[in-house]
């Protein structure tokens, strides 16, 4: 007999876009409603799975289906997960349109001069002291979504306790399975 289906949300976009931040706060505000939720961010599921891939283009890509067989095999589970990935490619998020069944894809849509102002890691600057040289959006292609379920446009103008309550108005039945 199988359960009841979960919902991934899968937050995508460049470095620096938000994509963490605005999960976060999607993750509290959903953990509020129910406790079978997950948080997974990009950088930290590298660390999990040993670190043992590269930045080059295969295996971004390679990094990129262990997360969306990770959140398939837990959605399957009933379990809600939130994955915050750069996820650059149309083929993995095609595979997670095709084999997730409640696969909510968001885009966190940023200006290069929006990132290129915050530049956290210090990627846009070429301070980074990270192994990553080769930053997507500016050495490496970044293929946009095609059809993202949800765009939130992050370039200051909505907090990112906004952008998370948006994604609640929109999606919130999903999680709920009604």
């Amino acid at each position: 007999m199988r359960g009841k289906m979960g919902t991934v949300f899968w937050i995508t976009g460049l470095s620096g876009a938000g994509k963490t931040t605005i999960g976060k706060l999607l993750y509290e505000k959903i953990r509020k409603q129910c406790s079978n939720v997950v948080f997974f961010d990009g950088d930290t599921l590298r660390q999990v799975f040993g670190d043992d891939l590269g930045y080059m283009k295969e295996d971004r890509r390679k990094c990129a289906m262990r997360y969306a067989r990770l959140c398939a095999l837990l959605a399957e589970q009933g379990m809600t997960v939130i994955c915050c990935t750069i996820s650059m490619f149309d083929s993995v998020r095609e595979w997670n349109r095709e084999h997730i069944q409640g696969y909510v894809e968001i885009y966190v849509k940023v200006s290069i001069e929006t990132l290129k102002t915050r530049d956290q890691k210090g990627l846009y600057s070429g301070t980074s002291k990270e192994k990553d040289a080769d930053v997507v959006g500016i050495h490496m292609d970044f293929e946009e979504p095609r059809r993202p379920d949800l765009i939130l446009q992050n370039d200051g103008e909505k907090t990112p306790e906004e952008q998370a309550e948006q994604i609640v108005k929109s999606f919130f039945d999903e999680v709920q399975g009604k």
